[in-house]
């Protein structure tokens, strides 16, 4: 008797997912791509949360002690703080969304002070802070300060003692401070601010004046194509920061927001070259045709139908656009060209440290922002690479 063969069960074809489940998927299982993306999200995180999350707080983290200038990371020194007028007072009080925006106006003079001090019954008497001890330095001399100039910042206490406990603090500079006496860690993490919105303003703008530009050229083609390629190209030849300097000399001014713009408007060409190449392939396709035939208008076609379809060439493009918009911002707060003292940019934080290269100080304050510039550049590439690899068809799930 013939024994039936056994039936394979049917195997269930995989579910249909769209192509944007397999850019992930390939995102995902990219590590440096990953890795980079992690470190933009805790710079945007740092930036995002600004003034809120810094040691020193102060407008552009600017809080200058003279007597901690270029001192080494890790230095822990007592801080006096004694109230300024109420006049200076009031106008430092701003709120929550303020202090966010533009930083807490300093209420109180600094002054770092040694660990040592002693009070009276109605003096407090302390040493100025020495950045070095030697055994034959002579002993600075006693300063006395009235308790009652401290009691506006501690209206509570009530014994000399109290009084000086809480007009005393304890201040760690965890990176050292700069050649002003500024905390170096609050200016590298605003820092992030600076760096983070020069690229997103300098994306923004060449994604948008380069996708208007190439799509009119790629569309449209004839005269008006060989008339943008050649501005295209004349723009194409000039060096960016050429171009940047001669944008920040028209506008008459240096600053943030010039630096922004500035730089955005450099930056277009790449995006323009490329769109109008996607353009010129695309528009010749079945339902771009169609499109005609039914009747829409052209500008519904470019905007809806076509631009929509350069979608991951666009953000592997913006990627790499927003690291070169960070250094070219670098490149020119070093020369003196972009941001201005004494807003925190990273590119003039290397220029104030290479200043100081052959002192103790200058290895530090130079190689910090660097390795800030360095590090975030380089999660901009990693991302971009990830991405470009993800839209690719070709590069297998898993």
């Amino acid at each position: 008797m013939a024994v039936a063969a056994p039936v394979s069960a049917a195997v269930a074809p995989p579910p249909a997912r769209p192509p944007g489940y397999y850019v992930r998927q390939r995102l995902l299982g990219n590590l440096p791509a990953m890795l980079g993306l992690g470190f933009i999200v805790l710079c945007t995180l740092v930036a995002v949360l600004g003034y809120w999350v810094l040691p020193d707080n102060s407008p552009n983290a600017n809080n200058s002690l003279v007597a901690l200038q270029k001192q080494a990371p890790g230095l822990q020194v007592n801080i006096l703080r004694i109230p300024l007028p109420d006049s200076a007072r009031s106008a430092a009080q701003v709120g929550m969304l303020g202090l966010w925006w533009s930083g807490q106006p300093l209420a109180f003079r600094e002054v770092p002070i040694e660990a040592n001090y002693r009070t009276t019954t109605d003096s407090l008497f302390v040493r100025p802070f020495r950045s070095y001890h030697t055994g034959r330095a002579t002993p600075v001399a006693e300063q006395g300060i009235a308790l009652a100039s401290l009691t506006k910042q501690t209206p509570t206490a009530n014994t000399p003692q109290a009084i000086a406990e809480q007009a005393i603090s304890s201040r760690t500079y965890w990176l050292g401070t700069d050649k002003a006496g500024r905390d170096e860690l609050s200016r590298l993490l605003l820092g992030t601010r600076i760096s983070l919105g020069i690229g997103l303003v300098a994306v923004l703008i060449s994604v948008v004046l380069g996708m208007a530009i190439g799509a009119v050229a790629g569309y449209v083609g004839g005269w008006v194509d060989s008339l943008l390629l050649g501005l295209m190209t004349v723009v194409w030849s000039i060096p960016g920061i050429m171009l940047v300097i001669a944008i920040s000399l028209a506008l008459d001014s240096k600053g943030v927001w010039t630096s922004f713009v500035a730089v955005g408007l450099t930056m277009w060409v790449d995006v323009a070259r490329v769109v109008r190449g996607q353009m010129l392939s695309l528009r010749e396709k079945t339902f771009v045709e169609a499109g005609r035939v039914l009747g829409l208008p052209q500008s519904r076609l470019i905007w809806r139908h076509l631009l929509p379809n350069m979608t991951g060439p666009l953000i592997v493009l913006a990627t790499s656009n927003f690291a070169a918009a960070i250094l070219l911002e670098a490149g020119l707060s070093f020369l003196g060209l972009g941001v201005q003292p004494p807003a925190p940019s990273w590119g003039l934080m290397v220029n104030e440290g290479f200043q100081l290269l052959g002192t103790e100080a200058g290895l530090w304050l130079t190689l910090l922002p660097g390795l800030a510039i360095s590090l975030l550049v380089l999660s901009f590439n990693l991302l971009g690479n990830g991405l470009r690899d993800a839209y690719d068809p070709k590069t297998p799930v898993g």
